[in-house]
């Protein structure tokens, strides 16, 4: 099982889309997906999933991080690194095996000119320590906003050829 985890919790997100828009372009491709996003996660996870607890709102949720094989994290920089819920959500999951020795792709997003260079790096090291097998085609996804269009498309030529190269490694990886 392959999942998409949207790193932020924010409503209307360009993560989400570009979330969205790995399935869409993945299913073409023949790989079919599931996308998580952390909108999804229960709103009081820093009481009831944390340290060893588990409620019953997050279960389908580890569930579905235990059954993944392989993960794509679409990170947005959040003041210079990755979103403060997504380090929740992976504290929240089962360790070590919720990660250990499956694979992930990494794609960073942002408004500014960087694609979330420093969140995907520091994001890489969180990987590292989960024994979760990072792909070494990092995608960097500037200036998101002028990046989609109306529909969750990524319209601009070299974005779209980075992306589909990464995504065709991610499906032989």
């Amino acid at each position: 099982m392959v999942t998409i985890i949207a790193g932020t919790n924010r409503p209307n997100s360009s993560t989400l889309r570009v979330a969205y828009y790995y399935q869409k372009t993945l299913a073409a491709k023949g790989l079919q997906t599931n996308v998580f996003s952390l909108l999804d996660l229960p709103g009081d996870i820093t009481v009831s999933d944390l340290y060893g607890k588990r409620s019953a709102a997050f279960e389908p949720i580890q569930q579905l991080v235990s059954d993944t094989q392989k993960f794509i994290f679409v990170i947005p920089e959040y003041n210079g690194s990755f979103p403060g819920v997504l380090k929740v959500f992976i504290d929240a999951c089962a360790f070590p095996q919720s990660f250990y020795d499956k694979k992930v792709a990494l794609v960073g997003i942002s408004s500014g000119k960087y694609g979330n260079i420093r969140g995907i790096d520091h994001f890489t090291g969180v990987c590292n320590y989960l024994h979760l097998n990072v792909m070494p085609l990092k995608i960097h996804i500037t200036s998101i906003r002028e990046e989609l269009d109306a529909d969750g498309n990524l319209i601009k030529e070299d974005t779209i050829k980075f992306t589909n190269e990464q995504m065709d490694k991610f499906i032989k990886y």
